[in-house]
């Protein structure tokens, strides 16, 4: 239609823009702060208060079991570690060790005796190459991928193989007359002695490594369960208190129920804990060092062996000089040796903590001595150029260093297991007393949470 007179036409505007659209409505609170308030509500009569009380007892100790379980647990496989793997692993590579070096005397011994020698020095011989590949191949499969271990065991599982190819060719040119089958057993005694035997000593200190690391991880306090444990029972008493104050009951069945489950596991874990913590201590200290110093000993008493049968072998081919002064290099290594072995005899000795230990160690130190006095009477002998003499006082059937040698590896070998037991018995029994403890501690746990929310819920029914 059209616009009556004297009055303009009305011009078409644009509609309004819609205003923001906010996430909460004018006055409206977050639900966070709402449900504050209702705490805060609720807090203000008895009813509230008492589920808060209840649920606050509940959650102390529900945390209070899980964290009992969670480091019970650990502690627990760790020790089992320490029993079952880390020193059974530390016992093989030091079997390994020892293995290595009784082949490489073994042979030197075979070797001196020429064209003659016996089936149980041969036998001897290659039962050490067998242990020695055994605790490899078990080496290997405990080792974790790309560690040091693993390269450590790869590189004497190559090297293994080739010093026994030495060894042959030694044993067959020595069996013909050829001079030449003593350079190849000196080159297979320095592949040994700077290679292999360097290479399974690493091993033996990785593994003690991860021995110490187990031993580490089995013994310190949970401390963090204690506290939850001593703050748990804190507040069920002061719950216990505060219904006390205001019904002038005595006991209320539900909080004791709770107190005495929570009271039952940390005594629990602080004595079970405790009693583990002493044996794995006396495993350690009256098992593991004195293997230490045993495996040590014996390994010093094998090298002196080795270089006292080399020392025949080079014929003074082989010479160090010390102070200016020149010395046949293996006599000077196995004087070395033997002052290895003394000192390692002597601390063994001290560490022994009971006479079935010290007995062996003792022989073993008198075998050395009887050694010593035969081994200087055979360097003379070889000094003077009489060459057959010196070499019946060392490998004769009679009368001989040899006989020292295997009295004081049978004496050693003795000490080890006894020590070795000791170990285990010491290691078992602080094991034994974690056993059952996270699934106990997890069942008591939720069973005193139970009884404190049943005695709460006690008290709020007489409100309804």
């Amino acid at each position: 239609m059209p616009a009556a007179p004297g009055i303009p036409a009305q011009s078409a505007r644009p509609a309004p823009a819609s205003a923001p659209v906010s996430p909460i409505p004018p006055g409206r609170r977050t639900a966070f702060a709402e449900g504050v308030d209702r705490v805060r509500a609720a807090a203000t009569t008895e009813p509230g208060r008492l589920r808060i009380i209840g649920a606050v007892l509940a959650l102390l100790v529900v945390a209070f079991g899980a964290v009992t379980a969670w480091q019970s647990s650990e502690r627990a496989a760790a020790a089992d570690d320490v029993l079952h793997s880390s020193q059974p692993l530390s016992s093989g590579a030091a079997a390994i060790y020892r293995s290595l070096a009784d082949a490489n005397t073994t042979a030197s011994s075979g070797f001196l005796a020429g064209g003659q020698e016996s089936a149980a020095s041969r036998d001897r011989y290659e039962k050490d190459i067998r242990t020695a590949a055994s605790g490899l191949v078990t080496a290997a499969a405990n080792a974790e991928p790309g560690s040091a271990s693993e390269a450590t065991i790869a590189k004497l599982n190559r090297l293994l193989p080739e010093y026994k190819g030495l060894i042959e060719r030694a044993r067959t040119y020595n069996r013909q007359g050829y001079p030449v089958g003593g350079a190849y057993l000196r080159y297979a005694n320095e592949k040994m002695q700077t290679r292999m035997l360097p290479a399974a000593e690493d091993l033996y200190t990785k593994e003690n490594q991860r021995l110490d690391a187990d031993y580490a991880d089995a013994t310190p306090y949970p401390w963090a369960a204690i506290a939850l444990g001593l703050l748990a029972l804190a507040a069920l008493g002061w719950a216990q208190h505060r219904t006390y104050r205001r019904t002038n009951r005595v006991l209320n069945h539900g909080l004791v129920a709770g107190s005495a489950a929570t009271a039952v596991v940390l005594l629990w874990l602080v004595v079970g804990h405790t009693i583990a913590r002493s044996g794995l201590d006396g495993s350690y200290d009256n098992g593991i060092r004195s293997l230490s110093v045993l495996h040590d000993a014996r390994i010093a008493s094998l090298k002196a062996r080795g270089n006292e049968n080399l020392s025949l072998v080079a014929r003074g081919a082989e010479t160090i000089t010390v102070g200016g002064k020149p010395y046949d290099a293996y006599y000077y290594d196995f004087d070395k040796d033997m002052a290895v072995l003394g000192k390692g005899l002597s601390r063994a000795a001290t560490l022994a903590d009971d006479r079935a230990g010290t007995t062996p160690v003792e022989a073993a130190e008198g075998n050395m001595a009887v050694w010593k006095q035969r081994h200087a009477s055979a360097r003379a002998e070889d000094e003077n150029g009489n060459f057959q003499q010196a070499l019946d006082k060392v490998i004769g059937a009679k009368g001989a260093t040899g006989e020292c040698f295997d009295s004081v590896d049978a004496n050693l070998a003795r000490a080890i297991d006894h020590e070795q037991a000791e170990f285990q018995r010491s290691a078992g029994h602080g094991r034994d007393a974690m056993t059952g403890l996270p699934v106990g501690a997890a069942v008591l746990a939720v069973l005193g949470a139970a009884g404190a929310v049943a005695g709460i819920g006690r008290r709020l029914s007489e409100y309804r």
